[in-house]
């Protein structure tokens, strides 16, 4: 037996013993999640100068991100069962679409998305080294088709992609700081699950509390006291994705540049009913399933995703950039008027609705751009760079409107 096949062999004794552990303390109670834990290959997650064979599948963090210009930039996986906590906290169905606040590089989202297979998941992340970790990471599993990665300040949430049937914050938070994400969640059971409290000095603590979301009511748990380091919100671009400036820049916490519905999240408290008990009685598993729909109301449906991919072609073809922001509003439209179905038939809204928000960035790029001086070798390369990654977009949204064509049409 060669050394490879040894470690693999010593990992799975770890696995068992830590998730035979796990059970025994009553922790670990979700079949899917044992089964889960043992599918995701943790290993996977880390990369191989960080991996020490000692801590693997102990009950212990994992190290799995250092700046050596910044010793204060370390970043860990969670130990198994602060995660086993957040997991089960959420209460994943397998349509759910989950949001989580903080990549931890992909483990979690590979996890959960065992739990809610047919459900989007997206993650937000401000770093762009761990972003881009994130996404090897899941591609090598071939889960970055279930998973976006999305880089922004995680504070912000994602008001653009909303409501939520579940929130994960994996960073500490400040309650004040969890209002417009609590907002962003569906009004008939959505679940937000965060470490809630200070985090300005490292004797400070938190609380990991779940709170449902029931109408205009939200009610609160607090299940455990932990310690967290805060959620990281400072971007650090280095690609011509988003913006013309490649500096490093940090986006506030209400930004000025938000949109009157992301900054209304922001004005709008919420007062949260906190039991030991209350959630015991309000569980998102009480909540009706949705009605099907019929047939007239399938073919609308078709008929809007056919009326998406025929806007979304000519898009490549589109020169006028006033033409172009035009069809992407037509587009935005009809993808608002099928998340009305998007329950009902699992539909991908919130991944088509992040490549639109992609191809709609390049269009202020290249608008940008226009304003200068095009003679400029310089200038003229980011403007070629930028329509070839909005093309690439473009190609992208394309091919996930077909595939939800194909797959509602099977449905007749």
């Amino acid at each position: 037996m060669d050394k490879n096949e040894s470690f693999k062999d010593t990992l799975k004794v770890k696995k068992k013993r830590l998730l035979d552990t796990l059970i025994y303390n009553d922790i670990l109670k979700d079949e899917r999640l044992i089964k889960a834990f043992i599918d995701v290959p943790l290993e996977q997650f880390i990369p191989e100068k960080f991996i020490n064979p000692v801590k693997l599948y102990e009950n212990v963090p994992n190290l799995f991100y250092l700046d050596n210009k910044n010793p204060n930039s370390y970043r860990t996986i969670s130990a198994p069962d602060i995660i086993t906590l957040m997991i089960q906290g959420l209460n994943l169905k397998e349509s759910d679409d989950l949001l989580i606040l903080g990549a931890k590089s992909g483990y979690i989202a590979a996890l959960a998305h065992k739990l809610a297979p047919k459900g989007e998941i997206v993650i937000l992340e401000a770093n762009s080294d761990i972003a881009k970790l994130t996404t090897e990471n899941l591609k090598k599993l071939k889960l970055d088709s279930h998973v976006t990665i999305i880089m922004k300040n995680p504070l912000n949430g994602a008001p653009d992609l909303c409501p939520w049937h579940k929130i994960l914050v994996t960073g500490a938070i400040e309650q004040s700081k969890i209002y417009p994400l609590l907002n962003q969640l569906y009004e008939d059971g959505g679940v937000l699950f965060a470490p809630i409290g200070p985090s300005k000095r490292q004797t400070d603590h938190q609380y990991y509390t779940q709170i449902l979301r029931q109408g205009g009511e939200f009610f609160g748990k607090k299940q455990l006291q932990v310690r967290f380091s805060p959620l990281i919100t400072q971007l650090e671009l280095d690609e011509i994705e988003l913006i013309t400036d490649f500096d490093e820049f940090e986006i506030e916490d209400s930004p000025s540049s938000s949109t009157d519905y992301e900054k209304s999240l922001w004005n709008k408290k919420v007062a949260i009913k906190y039991a030991s008990d209350i959630l015991d009685n309000i569980t998102p598993e009480d909540i009706e399933t949705p009605k099907s729909i019929n047939k007239n109301e399938l073919n609308l449906v078709v008929s809007y995703f056919e009326s998406v991919a025929e806007i979304v072609t000519s898009l490549k073809l589109e020169e006028d950039l006033y033409k172009l922001f035009s069809k992407i509003d037509a587009i935005e439209n009809i993808l608002k008027k099928l998340s009305k179905y998007k329950q009902y038939l699992e539909l991908k809204i919130e991944n088509m609705q992040d490549r639109l928000n992609q191809i709609r960035s390049y269009s202020i790029v290249r608008k940008e751009l226009e304003n200068k001086n095009l003679s400029d070798p310089e200038i003229l390369e980011q403007k070629v760079s930028v329509i070839n990654k909005q093309l690439s977009e473009i190609t992208h949204l394309m091919e996930l409107v077909k595939e939800e064509l194909k797959r509602i049409k099977k449905i007749y």
